[in-house]
């Protein structure tokens, strides 16, 4: 693997000029998915400072997010563990996701069965 290579998040945008919510990575053949992604949020503060060449420009405040592997989280944590981290994020308990992912699947066969 190479220490330097850097993931690049990208957008797929269609015939209608428009994206897919959902970024990818394109991953070399030699390397793996990052296990953790580092990524800067940057807003503006509504001041303005004086840029390289004199004209004003906003300022900006960064801050810091790590973006971890749902994958490995869930490999590695034990199931109370990983359902607590679920929870913090907003999502379901397992139990409660593969229920619902069921019922999903089982109203499209339905539907392709009542077709």
């Amino acid at each position: 693997m190479n220490d330097k290579w850097i993931p690049e998040i990208m957008y797929e945008a269609n015939n209608e000029g428009t994206s897919s919510s959902i970024p990818f990575i394109m991953v070399p053949k030699n390397e793996k998915m990052p296990k953790l992604l580092y990524v800067f949020e940057s807003r503006e503060t509504g001041e303005m400072e004086p840029g390289l060449d004199g004209t004003e420009v906003p300022v900006c405040e960064w801050d810091l997010h790590q973006y971890a592997d749902m994958a490995i989280l869930k490999e590695k944590l034990d199931r109370w563990a990983y359902d607590i981290v679920r929870d913090a994020l907003g999502l379901d308990s397992m139990v409660n996701a593969v229920r619902a992912g069921k019922k999903i699947s089982q109203d499209i066969r339905d539907n392709i069965n009542n077709q």
